[in-house]
């Protein structure tokens, strides 16, 4: 196939790589989120035990526990740019987001508003943890929804095109003697 001017086609010029801001944003976020979030159980257990603490309590920290090991899963898969890895951050950033909501809603039924007063004053122990949940939960999910990070983690570089080579001495005509 030849151009307007009878030259050969060039191949179509590549398709430009996508920008890894948000995916690697996001997978920072995680990693750092995922620490903090793996603080407080840990602490938690180390302080009281496992057998000394309320059902409810278990299951807060459960959630905790749970929202940072797949925002370590997440994070690390996103690193290695797998889109598995954006949908683990999603699925952490909303099992953070629950973490916090389930917090008052089990163990302080009756002062939802003011356990999210005092947790923003930093009055309970480890205030830091759950402002950083609140706070951290929300920007996760949004940087891993963005079609930045899917369109980066998708990408995948095509073949080089490849260019015959002319040697000189396969482009003359053989003398048949």
């Amino acid at each position: 196939m030849t151009d307007p001017y009878g030259h050969p086609a060039q191949p179509s010029p590549a398709e430009r790589r996508p920008s890894g801001v948000a995916a690697i944003l996001d997978g920072f976020a995680a990693l750092a989120l995922a620490g903090i979030l793996g603080y407080f159980p840990a602490n938690v257990f180390i302080d009281y035990g496992i057998d000394d603490l309320p059902r409810d309590t278990k299951i807060v920290l459960g959630l905790y526990l749970g929202a940072a090991v797949i925002l370590l899963i997440g994070a690390l898969i996103t690193f290695f740019r797998a889109v598995a890895g954006a949908v683990l951050l999603l699925i952490g950033g909303l099992a953070t987001i629950a973490a916090v909501v389930t917090e008052p809603l089990l163990l302080y039924p009756d002062y939802f508003g003011q356990f999210f007063k005092a947790m923003f004053q930093f009055v309970p122990d480890d205030a830091f943890v759950r402002v950083a949940a609140t706070v951290g939960g929300p920007v996760v999910l949004v940087l891993s929804s963005l079609p930045w990070t899917f369109r980066y983690l998708r990408y995948r570089p095509g073949e080089y095109p490849v260019v015959s080579q002319k040697h000189p001495e396969r482009s003359h005509p053989s003398q048949g003697w």
